[in-house]
Protein backbone atom coordinates (compact mmCIF):
# COMPACT_ATOMS: atom_id res chain seq x y z
CA UNK A 1 0.00 0.00 0.00
CA UNK A 2 1.43 3.23 -0.25
CA UNK A 3 0.89 5.06 2.95
CA UNK A 4 3.17 7.69 1.91
CA UNK A 5 2.10 8.86 -1.22
CA UNK A 6 -1.42 8.91 -0.04
CA UNK A 7 -0.01 10.49 3.28
CA UNK A 8 1.27 13.21 1.22
CA UNK A 9 -1.62 13.93 -0.99
CA UNK A 10 -3.55 14.54 2.19
CA UNK A 11 -0.70 17.08 3.36
CA UNK A 12 -1.46 19.07 0.25
CA UNK A 13 -5.11 18.66 1.00
CA UNK A 14 -5.15 20.25 3.87
CA UNK A 15 -2.70 22.73 3.69
CA UNK A 16 -4.18 23.84 0.13
CA UNK A 17 -7.78 25.11 2.34
CA UNK A 18 -5.49 27.31 4.48
CA UNK A 19 -5.22 31.58 2.78
CA UNK A 20 -2.34 32.48 0.80
CA UNK A 21 -1.07 34.29 3.43
CA UNK A 22 -0.93 32.03 5.92
CA UNK A 23 0.47 28.98 3.84
CA UNK A 24 3.51 31.32 3.07
CA UNK A 25 3.96 32.55 6.80
CA UNK A 26 3.94 28.94 7.62
CA UNK A 27 6.26 28.01 4.98
CA UNK A 28 8.65 30.22 6.36
CA UNK A 29 8.03 29.35 10.00
CA UNK A 30 8.80 25.37 8.35
CA UNK A 31 11.80 26.64 6.56
CA UNK A 32 13.35 28.82 9.98
CA UNK A 33 12.53 25.35 11.70
CA UNK A 34 14.97 23.14 9.14
CA UNK A 35 17.76 25.80 9.23
CA UNK A 36 18.00 24.31 12.65
CA UNK A 37 18.37 21.17 11.51
CA UNK A 38 21.16 21.76 8.96
CA UNK A 39 24.68 19.98 9.66
CA UNK A 40 27.31 22.37 10.71
CA UNK A 41 29.59 21.46 7.86
CA UNK A 42 27.16 21.82 5.48
CA UNK A 43 26.62 25.34 6.64
CA UNK A 44 30.37 26.14 6.90
CA UNK A 45 30.40 25.04 3.33
CA UNK A 46 27.41 27.32 2.15
CA UNK A 47 28.93 29.90 3.80
CA UNK A 48 32.27 29.89 2.74
CA UNK A 49 31.36 29.18 -1.31
CA UNK A 50 29.21 32.40 -0.38
CA UNK A 51 31.48 34.41 1.09
CA UNK A 52 33.94 33.28 -1.89
CA UNK A 53 31.54 33.67 -4.92
CA UNK A 54 29.84 36.87 -3.96
CA UNK A 55 32.81 38.53 -2.22
CA UNK A 56 31.68 39.20 1.30
CA UNK A 57 31.74 39.17 4.55
CA UNK A 58 30.42 36.81 6.98
CA UNK A 59 27.61 38.81 7.93
CA UNK A 60 26.29 38.98 4.63
CA UNK A 61 27.14 35.65 3.91
CA UNK A 62 25.12 34.54 6.60
CA UNK A 63 22.07 36.38 5.66
CA UNK A 64 22.40 34.99 1.68
CA UNK A 65 22.62 31.41 3.86
CA UNK A 66 19.30 32.10 6.26
CA UNK A 67 17.02 33.53 3.10
CA UNK A 68 18.75 30.81 0.91
CA UNK A 69 17.82 27.87 3.27
CA UNK A 70 14.41 29.60 4.41
CA UNK A 71 12.65 29.95 1.40
CA UNK A 72 12.56 26.01 0.80
CA UNK A 73 9.88 26.46 3.31
CA UNK A 74 7.38 28.24 1.42
CA UNK A 75 8.72 26.17 -1.74
CA UNK A 76 7.77 23.02 0.02
CA UNK A 77 4.12 24.39 0.54
CA UNK A 78 3.82 26.09 -3.03
CA UNK A 79 4.74 22.22 -4.18
CA UNK A 80 2.14 20.74 -2.73
CA UNK A 81 -0.33 23.08 -4.08
CA UNK A 82 0.91 22.26 -7.74
CA UNK A 83 -1.58 19.28 -8.38
CA UNK A 84 -4.09 21.49 -8.48
CA UNK A 85 -2.66 24.59 -9.93
CA UNK A 86 -4.48 26.87 -12.47
CA UNK A 87 -3.96 29.21 -15.14
CA UNK A 88 -5.79 31.84 -13.39
CA UNK A 89 -3.84 31.51 -10.41
CA UNK A 90 -0.57 31.43 -12.51
CA UNK A 91 -1.67 34.83 -13.82
CA UNK A 92 -2.54 36.38 -10.25
CA UNK A 93 0.72 35.02 -8.90
CA UNK A 94 3.38 35.62 -11.74
CA UNK A 95 4.53 38.27 -13.63
CA UNK A 96 6.15 37.14 -17.31
CA UNK A 97 9.36 38.62 -19.03
CA UNK A 98 10.62 37.32 -22.70
CA UNK A 99 7.53 35.10 -23.53
CA UNK A 100 8.26 36.07 -26.79
CA UNK A 101 11.80 34.82 -26.85
CA UNK A 102 10.47 31.07 -25.92
CA UNK A 103 7.58 31.56 -28.87
CA UNK A 104 10.89 33.17 -31.47
CA UNK A 105 12.46 30.41 -30.27
CA UNK A 106 9.83 27.65 -31.39
CA UNK A 107 9.42 28.79 -34.67
CA UNK A 108 10.96 26.83 -36.90
CA UNK A 109 9.23 24.08 -35.76
CA UNK A 110 12.35 22.05 -34.15
CA UNK A 111 11.67 22.71 -30.65
CA UNK A 112 14.25 24.10 -28.18
CA UNK A 113 16.15 23.55 -24.71
CA UNK A 114 15.57 25.19 -21.72
CA UNK A 115 18.56 25.64 -19.70
CA UNK A 116 17.47 26.71 -15.81
CA UNK A 117 18.81 26.31 -12.41
CA UNK A 118 17.79 25.29 -8.77
CA UNK A 119 16.89 28.99 -8.56
CA UNK A 120 13.53 30.42 -6.91
CA UNK A 121 10.72 27.66 -7.46
CA UNK A 122 12.37 25.59 -10.09
CA UNK A 123 9.51 23.45 -10.32
CA UNK A 124 6.79 26.02 -10.02
CA UNK A 125 8.39 27.57 -13.29
CA UNK A 126 8.11 24.36 -15.38
CA UNK A 127 4.56 24.25 -14.32
CA UNK A 128 3.66 27.95 -15.20
CA UNK A 129 5.37 27.43 -18.26
CA UNK A 130 3.35 24.20 -18.79
CA UNK A 131 0.07 26.57 -17.71
CA UNK A 132 0.87 29.24 -20.58
CA UNK A 133 0.34 26.47 -23.70
CA UNK A 134 4.30 25.75 -23.81
CA UNK A 135 4.97 21.90 -24.67
CA UNK A 136 7.46 21.57 -22.30
CA UNK A 137 9.18 18.15 -21.27
CA UNK A 138 10.82 17.98 -17.47
CA UNK A 139 13.80 15.76 -17.46
CA UNK A 140 13.77 14.66 -13.90
CA UNK A 141 15.66 12.27 -11.57
CA UNK A 142 14.22 9.45 -10.47
CA UNK A 143 12.96 9.74 -6.65
CA UNK A 144 14.91 6.74 -4.83
CA UNK A 145 11.17 6.28 -2.72
CA UNK A 146 8.47 5.22 -5.20
CA UNK A 147 6.00 7.01 -3.50
CA UNK A 148 7.32 10.17 -3.49
CA UNK A 149 8.08 9.72 -7.68
CA UNK A 150 4.96 8.60 -8.08
CA UNK A 151 3.50 12.26 -6.45
CA UNK A 152 6.19 14.31 -7.57
CA UNK A 153 5.56 13.48 -11.36
CA UNK A 154 1.92 13.30 -11.06
CA UNK A 155 1.78 16.97 -10.21
CA UNK A 156 3.97 17.97 -12.82
CA UNK A 157 1.83 15.96 -15.48
CA UNK A 158 -1.54 17.83 -14.49
CA UNK A 159 -0.27 20.84 -14.88
CA UNK A 160 0.63 19.62 -18.59
CA UNK A 161 4.75 18.40 -18.40
CA UNK A 162 5.51 15.14 -20.13
CA UNK A 163 7.98 13.98 -17.86
CA UNK A 164 10.80 11.67 -18.86
CA UNK A 165 14.07 10.77 -16.61
CA UNK A 166 17.98 11.61 -16.86
CA UNK A 167 18.43 8.60 -18.29
CA UNK A 168 15.91 8.80 -21.41
CA UNK A 169 18.23 10.63 -23.86
CA UNK A 170 16.37 8.71 -26.72
CA UNK A 171 12.71 9.96 -25.82
CA UNK A 172 14.34 13.75 -25.26
CA UNK A 173 15.71 13.17 -28.91
CA UNK A 174 12.79 12.16 -30.13
CA UNK A 175 10.53 14.75 -27.98
CA UNK A 176 12.62 17.64 -29.44
CA UNK A 177 11.89 16.49 -32.84
CA UNK A 178 8.35 16.53 -32.09
CA UNK A 179 8.68 20.91 -31.25
CA UNK A 180 8.88 20.10 -27.52
CA UNK A 181 10.60 22.29 -25.01
CA UNK A 182 13.57 20.13 -23.36
CA UNK A 183 13.82 21.83 -19.59
CA UNK A 184 17.31 20.85 -17.51
CA UNK A 185 18.55 22.13 -14.75
CA UNK A 186 22.38 22.66 -15.28
CA UNK A 187 23.73 23.87 -12.51
CA UNK A 188 25.11 21.03 -10.32
CA UNK A 189 28.81 19.12 -10.03
CA UNK A 190 28.05 16.71 -12.70
CA UNK A 191 31.58 15.07 -11.66
CA UNK A 192 32.61 14.76 -15.60
CA UNK A 193 36.03 16.65 -15.47
CA UNK A 194 35.98 16.30 -19.70
CA UNK A 195 33.60 19.49 -19.14
CA UNK A 196 35.17 22.64 -17.31
CA UNK A 197 34.32 25.80 -17.43
CA UNK A 198 34.73 29.03 -14.93
CA UNK A 199 31.99 29.47 -12.48
CA UNK A 200 32.67 32.56 -10.01
CA UNK A 201 35.94 32.13 -11.13
CA UNK A 202 36.44 28.42 -10.15
CA UNK A 203 37.08 26.10 -12.84
CA UNK A 204 34.32 22.79 -12.25
CA UNK A 205 33.17 20.22 -14.10
CA UNK A 206 29.62 20.70 -15.54
CA UNK A 207 26.80 19.10 -17.06
CA UNK A 208 26.92 19.34 -21.08
CA UNK A 209 23.23 18.05 -21.56
CA UNK A 210 22.13 21.42 -22.98
CA UNK A 211 24.62 22.17 -25.39
CA UNK A 212 24.97 18.34 -26.44
CA UNK A 213 21.05 17.67 -27.09
CA UNK A 214 20.90 21.41 -28.58
CA UNK A 215 23.66 20.46 -30.92
CA UNK A 216 22.65 16.97 -32.00
CA UNK A 217 19.40 18.69 -33.58
CA UNK A 218 20.88 21.75 -34.35
CA UNK A 219 18.04 23.33 -32.05
CA UNK A 220 18.15 27.16 -30.26
CA UNK A 221 18.63 26.98 -26.51
CA UNK A 222 16.46 29.66 -24.07
CA UNK A 223 17.60 30.44 -20.63
CA UNK A 224 15.15 30.99 -18.34
CA UNK A 225 14.55 31.40 -14.37
CA UNK A 226 12.39 32.42 -11.71
CA UNK A 227 12.52 34.89 -9.16
CA UNK A 228 11.02 34.96 -5.45
CA UNK A 229 9.02 38.12 -5.37
CA UNK A 230 8.02 37.23 -1.52
CA UNK A 231 4.06 36.19 -0.29
CA UNK A 232 3.70 33.65 -3.25
CA UNK A 233 4.82 35.72 -5.80
CA UNK A 234 7.39 35.19 -8.59
CA UNK A 235 8.67 36.73 -11.86
CA UNK A 236 9.71 34.75 -14.42
CA UNK A 237 12.64 35.72 -16.92
CA UNK A 238 12.66 34.50 -20.30
CA UNK A 239 16.15 35.18 -21.96
CA UNK A 240 16.76 35.60 -26.30
CA UNK A 241 17.82 31.94 -27.29
CA UNK A 242 21.16 31.34 -28.13
CA UNK A 243 21.64 29.97 -31.77
CA UNK A 244 25.25 29.00 -31.42
CA UNK A 245 27.77 28.39 -34.73
CA UNK A 246 28.42 24.49 -34.42
CA UNK A 247 31.85 23.55 -35.77
CA UNK A 248 33.17 19.59 -36.36
CA UNK A 249 34.88 20.22 -32.89
CA UNK A 250 31.66 18.15 -30.47
CA UNK A 251 33.90 18.58 -27.40
CA UNK A 252 35.08 22.11 -28.12
CA UNK A 253 31.29 23.12 -29.32
CA UNK A 254 30.13 21.79 -26.04
CA UNK A 255 32.41 23.04 -23.62
CA UNK A 256 31.84 26.45 -25.62
CA UNK A 257 28.11 26.49 -25.29
CA UNK A 258 28.26 24.98 -21.34
CA UNK A 259 30.46 28.18 -20.34
CA UNK A 260 28.27 30.76 -21.96
CA UNK A 261 24.89 29.11 -20.18
CA UNK A 262 27.09 28.96 -17.18
CA UNK A 263 27.93 32.65 -17.08
CA UNK A 264 23.81 33.54 -17.61
CA UNK A 265 23.31 31.12 -15.06
CA UNK A 266 26.22 33.28 -12.67
CA UNK A 267 24.80 36.88 -13.53
CA UNK A 268 21.54 34.90 -12.55
CA UNK A 269 22.44 34.41 -9.55
CA UNK A 270 24.61 36.96 -8.59
CA UNK A 271 21.71 38.98 -9.36
CA UNK A 272 19.50 36.98 -6.93
CA UNK A 273 21.67 35.23 -4.27
CA UNK A 274 19.15 34.13 -1.56
CA UNK A 275 17.19 32.34 -4.81
CA UNK A 276 20.36 29.84 -5.50
CA UNK A 277 20.88 26.45 -3.99
CA UNK A 278 23.69 27.59 -1.69
CA UNK A 279 23.41 24.22 0.32
CA UNK A 280 24.66 21.94 -2.62
CA UNK A 281 28.33 22.05 -2.85
CA UNK A 282 28.93 23.15 -6.73
CA UNK A 283 32.42 23.11 -6.21
CA UNK A 284 32.76 19.65 -4.87
CA UNK A 285 35.15 18.87 -8.05
CA UNK A 286 37.35 21.82 -8.30
CA UNK A 287 39.48 21.52 -11.12
CA UNK A 288 42.98 23.07 -9.55
CA UNK A 289 44.69 25.06 -12.19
Amino acid sequence: MAVLYWLVKGISAFTNAWPLGIRMGMGRLIGRLCLRLIPGWRKRMALENIGRSLNLDERAAEKVYEESTIRFGPMFLEMLELPGLKREVVDERLTFEGEEHLQAALQAGQGCVLATAHSGNWELLGAALALHGFPLVAVVQKQTNGDMDRFINEYRTRAGMHVTYKTGVRDMVRLLGEGKIIGLLMDQDSGRIENPVTFFGRVVPAPPGAAALARMKKTPIVPAFIVDKGNGCHHVIIHPPLMPQWSEERETDIQRVTQELTQIIETHIRAYPQDWFWLHNRWKHEIMQ
